[in-house]
């Protein structure tokens, strides 16, 4: 029965998440809520690992997420029910988009779905900053404001946009230098 749901909570995700990977995030953490298939520390620490290994970080999100939930078949299913809807609307689009591309109607659609798209990519933006930089769970605990800040990721995050905008170096430069600083200093 697991499986049954996996495939099709995966097949709603691929079939409703326009504009790749990041868009899965707010269905990933919606199911993370309903089923407790994963936590939302866990949720954080896929999208660093899918960010950071070969292949497209919706395929690898779906993929661990399945894995951990039901072993190997289930990553796979998690896999195929993310992809099926992928592969049946790429069928039909390529059928009859070349006939309805110039159609007003048609790009009007895709300009509707941009912002659609950039706001479901800020607000996952928005959850993993939440996580990363923000420790709301002690704040709650104690009630010492400085306790909502983790300060070492709030730096580590201004020293990397820093960099980013100094140097221009490739992604994976600054993937690799914040698990490093991440391992050195024990976050």
């Amino acid at each position: 029965m697991i499986y049954i749901i996996m495939f099709l909570e995966f097949f709603k995700i691929g079939f409703f998440s326009v504009g790749g990977g990041l868009a899965t995030l707010p269905f990933l953490q919606e199911q993370a809520y309903k089923y407790g298939w994963i936590t939302p520390n866990e949720l954080v620490d896929m999208i660093a690992l899918s960010e950071s290994t070969p292949g497209p970080i919706g395929i690898n999100m779906a993929t661990y997420v399945g894995y951990k939930t039901a072993g190997v078949l289930g990553g796979i299913i998690a896999t195929l029910g993310l992809i099926t809807p992928s592969i049946i609307i790429i069928i039909i689009i390529a059928r009859y988009l070349t006939k309805f591309n110039e159609k007003p109607i048609v790009q009007a659609g895709f300009y509707g779905l941009r912002p659609a798209v950039t706001g479901l990519i800020g607000a996952a933006g928005f959850e993993v900053a939440k996580i990363s930089l923000f420790n709301v769970n002690r704040y709650l605990k104690t009630t010492n404001f400085l306790d909502l800040f983790n300060i070492k990721s709030i730096i580590l995050f201004a020293v990397i946009l820093y960099l980013i905008n100094k140097y221009k170096k490739h992604p994976i430069v600054y993937l690799i230098a914040a698990a490093i600083v991440g391992i050195i200093f024990k976050f």
